[in-house]
């Protein structure tokens, strides 16, 4: 696993031995990153469940300015601060040792607006994908912001959350991605 392209293109990431994580693939995180932008000028992203900090460190090089990683596992969670230093991104990358459902708390106490959602669940956990709609209608997803659903194939999304609808799915193995915007 590496830093697939931008101002840390290259760099090789840990990630948490055994299955109590499931990294991004690289391939998959390539594709998604070249639907959604692939490059940004500042921004904010959001990553809940994020085992590695592949995501938020990935749209880091790419050009967003401020990055907050929800992980609740410790050993997770040095995994990604290890990350965050080898890229020399720790201004930049927060880590919330906190459980996803605290993010729309956490994220409102601190007036912060997100711009990139990547929302990356155990799969059998499907509940979580419910937190999108919590951000929503919180009013803490940007009016261009972007929502990144990584799941498993079978597992059926809503067409919408709130104002953001779904603008393309793909299927790469078991896992699929599913991308919400705002029409306009």
């Amino acid at each position: 696993m590496r830093v697939i392209s931008g101002s840390r293109k290259g760099t090789p990431l840990k990630s948490l031995p055994g299955t109590s994580t499931r990294p991004t693939s690289d391939k998959v995180k390539e594709s998604v990153f070249n639907k959604i932008g692939p490059y940004y000028d500042g921004g904010t992203v959001v990553e809940l469940f994020g085992g590695s900090g592949s995501i938020a460190i990935e749209a880091l090089s790419r050009g967003m300015e401020q990055a907050y990683v929800f992980e609740k596992n410790p050993k997770a969670c040095a995994v990604i601060k290890a990350n965050s230093e080898k890229c020399r991104m720790e201004n930049q990358l927060h880590i919330e040792r906190k459980d996803a459902r605290q993010a729309a708390v956490m994220l409102k106490q601190n007036k912060i607006t997100v711009d990139l959602l990547f929302v990356d669940p155990p799969y059998a956990a499907v509940e979580y994908y419910e937190l999108v709609n919590e951000l929503a209608e919180q009013g803490l997803l940007g009016e261009e912001a972007t929502i990144v659903c990584e799941h498993e194939k079978q597992t059926l999304l809503p067409e919408q959350y709130g104002e953001f609808y779904q603008i393309n799915s793909s299927v790469y193995g078991n896992t699929a991605i599913t991308i919400y915007e705002k029409r306009g």
